[in-house]
């Protein structure tokens, strides 16, 4: 018969067991990793420094995938699914096709990750989370603890991705309906586009606003004309501000001087409730880098899959 110590020794490991089951199925944590594959974080940074240093566009074009990923469902890497006869893949959807890129960079670090790991522990989903991290990093940006645990979807929705990524062409109540669809607030709409202070835009998305839009510094919009003309060379691209490569306050300080690329970027600073803030982050670099962090946090906690949700899919471009 057994003691009853034996037996409180027993009930206080099972009611242990219960309260990490519970914690690792319901939250997510900068730890995750830590003690299951601890080199997984430093692969990833290494293979992100490494693309950006081999291609500088990379750093945006990795940090949007994690954007357009959270937008949909939540952050479960449903981005990284190719179209197959159960998925209507989100790669094929208006605001991805022929615009969402970096999937071959995604693939290298999470083979490099299982490999380290010694198996496929590190989901997808985390994987474009960390990358985006590291990639404003690698760009000159601000560093923030990223939320690990989060699993992998099953499923995709070009539907979703349709309907539910912010468009270019959004007005301000718009833009701010539509984050607040995801949870976020205006701080988190004002701080979050700042991620346009890196990367590119092809000539169809703005070529209504440099011909026919009024809200425009006049000479901004001839230069940006000579290489996006009225018609043709939809996929020539622009930078969003002049510092594509570098994460700064350029972006904010553009809009101030109404040479914001898109009609969306434009739309926060128009006279409406967001000038406040893009006047803020134009002159005070601390100031947007403390909220990018928080608010890149806010939106990786967006929906994700925890526990025995989902999946851990050995190759991100496939369901298991």
């Amino acid at each position: 018969m057994a003691s009853h110590g034996g037996i409180f020794y027993l009930s206080a490991l099972i009611i242990l067991a219960a309260a990490v089951a519970s914690v690792s199925s319901s939250s997510l944590s900068p730890y995750y990793y830590d003690s299951v594959c601890p080199e997984a974080l430093p692969t990833i940074k290494r293979l992100v420094e490494a693309a950006v240093y081999k291609e500088q566009r990379m750093g945006a074009s990795l940090l949007r995938l994690h954007f357009h990923d959270c937008f949909v469902n939540g952050c479960d890497a449903s981005i990284l699914l190719d179209p197959s006869p159960t998925i209507d893949s989100e790669k094929n959807a208006r605001p991805n096709l022929n615009s969402a890129r970096g999937f071959e960079v995604i693939d290298q670090i999470k083979q490099a990750v299982d490999e380290v790991c010694g198996c496929s522990v590190v989901s997808c989903a985390d994987v474009l989370a960390v990358v985006a991290r590291d990639s404003v990093v690698a760009l000159g940006g601000p560093t923030w603890n990223v939320e690990l645990g989060r699993r992998d979807s099953t499923t995709a929705s070009r539907a979703k991705a349709d309907s539910d990524i912010p468009s270019p062409f959004m007005d301000l109540p718009a833009l701010i309906n539509n984050f607040k669809n995801q949870g976020l607030d205006e701080r988190d709409l004002v701080a979050l586009s700042g991620g346009h202070t890196i990367g590119f835009a092809q000539c169809f998305v703005f070529r209504n606003r440099i011909y026919n839009e009024t809200n425009i510094d006049p000479e901004f919009a001839q230069q940006r004309r000579l290489t996006c003309p009225s018609i043709g060379g939809n996929s020539t691209l622009s930078p969003l501000d002049p510092t594509p490569a570098q994460f700064d306050t350029a972006y904010f300080t553009n809009l101030i001087q109404k040479r914001g690329l898109l009609h969306s970027d434009q739309q926060l600073f128009n006279g409406g409730s967001t000038d406040g803030l893009v006047n803020t982050y134009s002159s005070n670099a601390k100031a947007f880098s403390a909220d990018f962090a928080r608010s890149m946090i806010k939106m990786g906690n967006i929906k994700p899959l925890t526990g025995n949700e989902g999946q851990i899919r050995s190759n991100c471009r496939k369901v298991n």
